[in-house]
């Protein structure tokens, strides 16, 4: 994450929660990036590992995989629920606390991967360069990277709803019995540094009836197409597909769908 980790540091709380939040619980990509790590036979780097969503089932799958993020909270949620694995699966596993902009490893990666979009964290092209060059520099020869973004939505950065409360998500409950609803808001968009600032509301009910109201807030950068591979020519990339989802269905197959490259080092 970037150096605020994108509110993931400030706010434990949505550590906490992250796991059993729906639409990242069920998400459809830790096949397509397991897949991809298995193919390359390690070691994998995922930058923006989180708490472990993608790099605990590539662990299990026998790939060596360490996983870089700023977020201590994140990073914690993560080592709790590697406790739970089998011996085997923990030693696949190396976690590194550090900035997506600029780290220094030591070693070197068969794949470098950033599931669910940490890269639209950074908000400036220096900060893109400055991370693209430390994936570059941690990459073997012939080494690829999975840049995974979202393909910007033109209808909905013009859309008339900002300040408005909008899709709420199926309820779920934690382990500890509070009942969870979230929407998301985004409260302002910057068309000329294509950055948004966006707020995801968690609206929590405890077993006791008590009600509390939590708030994640974070900018985003988005990128297009054409943007984001000239970002990554310049950086010592070669792009090799364009992905507009994750069963590598080609960019246009769905709209907005997803934007995700696999780039090698050049």
């Amino acid at each position: 994450m970037t150096q605020d980790a994108g509110g993931y540091q400030d706010d434990p709380f949505v550590a906490q929660l992250y796991d059993q939040v729906i639409p990242y619980r069920d998400r459809p990509d830790v096949e397509f990036f397991v897949n991809f790590a298995q193919e390359s036979g390690g070691p994998v780097l995922e930058v923006g590992c989180g708490t472990g969503r993608v790099l605990i089932p590539t662990a299990r799958a026998g790939i060596p995989i360490s996983g870089l993020d700023l977020s201590g909270h994140m990073l914690d949620i993560c080592r709790q629920k590697l406790k739970d694995e089998p011996l085997e699966v923990q030693d696949q596993v190396t976690l590194i606390q550090g900035d997506m902009r600029d780290f220094s490893l030591g070693k070197t990666f068969s794949l470098v991967t950033t599931p669910f979009r940490p890269f639209q964290h950074l908000l400036t092209v220096e900060d893109q360069v400055s991370c693209l060059t430390s994936i570059r520099r941690h990459l073997e020869p012939g080494g690829a990277l999975i840049l995974d973004i979202f393909n910007p939505s033109l209808e909905a950065f013009t859309a008339d709803n900002l300040g408005e409360e909008i899709g709420e998500e199926p309820e779920f409950t934690t382990p500890e019995g509070i009942k969870v609803l979230r929407f998301n808001k985004t409260i302002s968009r910057d068309i000329v540094n294509q950055i948004i600032q966006v707020e995801l509301i968690y609206y929590l009910t405890h077993p006791d009836g008590q009600k509390e109201r939590l708030v994640h807030a974070f900018p985003l950068r988005y990128l297009f197409r054409f943007e984001a591979e000239h970002l990554l020519s310049r950086c010592g990339f070669e792009v090799k597909e364009v992905y507009a989802d994750y069963q590598k269905n080609p960019l246009g197959f769905t709209y907005p769908g997803e934007l995700i490259f696999v780039a090698h080092a050049c």
